[in-house]
């Protein structure tokens, strides 16, 4: 059997160059490879092109890397929120580089990647800034816009189970941009609450298969997470 589990976080980043592109999941807080962001942060590589949904908040995770000027380039299609102060003053100095990218566009630009997906039509952002110097085409009397995969040299994203060959589960809203990033990325890092045996896991309920995911890392039930599982057995046991 050929495990995937790495011993810690700080073995399971240890490889990121400097200059390397980075796929990070999660959804705002949701689905958020907390552990992971705050390692790469550690571990020092600068320099980053980070693809994710935003732009970071407040001034932990994500945020705190880009204070730290790690971060060279960002693809997001969140890059202001009330809380993305950061970001904004590094935009708003020249110090960081922005792709602005629709939401459905980025998430569908991560699949064509991990599916082989050359390019595609779509209509999102036709006629808009975002259109410009991009090939444009009307199909069905409808104009669409061409858009190409997004890659990345490395993915961080956060599951809730593994088994030791990296077959992962997610928990509710949590899946989010895992699964896509998972299989666009050279090298897919998954931190997880638990990692079970080999068997333990349901076929039906795995999201993530072992072959798109490199290193999987065991950080410890989340306290929300953990609180959760609780109400919901005392709802069953009530029921």
């Amino acid at each position: 059997m050929l495990s995937k589990l790495t011993p810690s976080v700080a073995d399971a980043l240890a490889d990121i160059p400097d200059g390397a592109t980075i796929m990070i999941g999660g959804f705002g807080r949701a689905g958020q490879p907390v552990e992971l962001i705050d390692q790469l942060l550690a571990q020092g590589a600068t320099g980053l092109t980070v693809i994710n949904n935003n732009a970071g908040n407040g001034d932990t995770g994500l945020a705190a890397l880009l204070a730290a000027g790690r971060v060279s380039k960002i693809v997001c299609s969140f890059p202001r929120q009330t809380d993305s102060h950061v970001f904004d003053g590094l935009y708003r100095a020249g110090k960081i580089e922005l792709e602005l990218v629709p939401q459905g566009n980025l998430a569908e630009r991560i699949r064509a990647a991990g599916s082989g997906i050359g390019a595609f039509f779509t209509p999102t952002g036709f006629g808009t800034t975002l259109a410009e110097g991009k090939e444009t085409r009307v199909i069905d009397g409808r104009n669409y816009v061409l858009e190409y995969p997004i890659r990345a040299d490395y993915a961080l994203i956060s599951a809730f189970r593994a088994d030791q060959l990296g077959n992962l589960t997610y928990r509710k809203t949590s899946r989010n941009f895992g699964p896509v990033m998972a299989a666009a990325a050279d090298v897919t890092i998954a931190q997880v609450d638990r990692v079970v045996e080999v068997g333990e896991l349901d076929p039906e309920a795995v999201i993530t298969p072992g072959i798109f995911v490199s290193r999987v890392v065991e950080v410890g039930d989340r306290a929300w997470i953990a609180g959760a599982d609780v109400a919901i057995e005392l709802e069953g046991a009530e029921a």
